[in-house]
């Protein structure tokens, strides 16, 4: 692959450009405050969101990385996304004024994720994907200047193996995805090709190199799910708040995001002789911070 030709470190803005009190932590309202404090989020999906697996074989609502961009930082600020995707990170930080930029290793999704948000550019705020790997974003940025990394990345080797499409009712199983491997790439850098523990670990190598593009006290949130491997449950969020914690960030919120409103039509899991492998309707939403030295 040919990496785009960028001057680094990249311009881009950081700064607060909204009046809040500098007290003040985020931009919202009391009353929008009050709804965020419950640890039980749902979102929804809408018009422009990406549901097609051939585009993304693994998507997550625009609401989800807005809640947390309104919730962790003001206008004006950065969001970093380390493993971009198709991009709904940088619509959210558009949508709310705020300046952004992802970064992944397929070029397909980088082209993608900047054309979701082209015809939105502004004066007020940038934001932009670019084709490298997670290893490197600290070549492209100062360090102390972002306010929020908010990321869900490659559930490890998750999806590296045949679709079977087990939350399906029925007939609705034999889709055009059943029985295919729809991993994100074949690179051996790409963690989706990892067992949950050198995933990990990659993890929290990749963000010890974040930790001083935070602000003090900067804040980072990951989505991650458990998964079943072999017969036997995977417990990934566990080893993802380890490798963090390794890293130097600390743990502050474990967030359950509930996704039974988003699983279509799902079937009944195992009835009647096999035992109950519960995932299908949550995932974590681990929340981070850089502590004060």
């Amino acid at each position: 692959m040919q990496l785009q030709e960028i001057s680094k470190p990249i311009t881009i803005g950081h700064t607060r450009t909204c009046e809040c009190s500098p007290k003040h932590i985020n931009c919202l309202t009391a009353k929008e405050w009050m709804k965020s404090q419950i640890a039980v989020w749902e979102f929804f999906y809408e018009k422009r969101d990406i549901r097609n697996k051939n585009i993304h074989p693994a998507v997550f609502p625009i609401s989800l990385p807005s809640k947390c961009i309104g919730l962790f930082t003001h206008q004006g600020e950065l969001v970093v996304d380390p493993f971009v995707g198709s991009g709904s990170m940088l619509v959210a930080a558009q949508d709310l004024g705020r300046n952004a930029v992802g970064f992944d290793l397929k070029e397909d999704y980088v082209d993608f994720s900047n054309s979701r948000v082209s015809e939105g550019i502004t004066d007020s705020a940038q934001q932009r994907a670019i084709c490298d790997e997670a290893m490197n974003i600290p070549e492209y940025l100062d360090d102390g200047i972002v306010s929020l990394i908010v990321t869900s990345p490659p559930y490890a080797n998750l999806l590296n193996r045949k679709r079977k499409n087990k939350s399906k009712h029925g007939n609705l199983r034999k889709d055009e995805h059943y029985l295919k491997v729809q991993q994100y790439s074949d690179d051996p850098r790409d963690l989706g090709t990892m067992d949950a523990k050198t995933y990990a670990v990659t993890l929290g190598e990749i963000f010890e190199g974040l930790l001083p593009l935070l602000k003090p006290r900067g804040n980072c949130v990951i989505n991650i799910t458990d998964y079943w491997w072999e017969g036997k449950r995977i417990p990934a969020h566990v080893y993802v708040i380890e490798a963090m914690q390794d890293a130097g960030y600390e743990l502050r919120n474990t967030i359950i995001w509930d996704r039974r409103n988003i699983v279509n039509k799902v079937g009944i899991f195992g009835w009647p002789s096999n035992y109950i492998t519960l995932t299908t309707t949550f995932e974590y939403l681990l929340h981070f911070w850089k502590p004060l030295e």
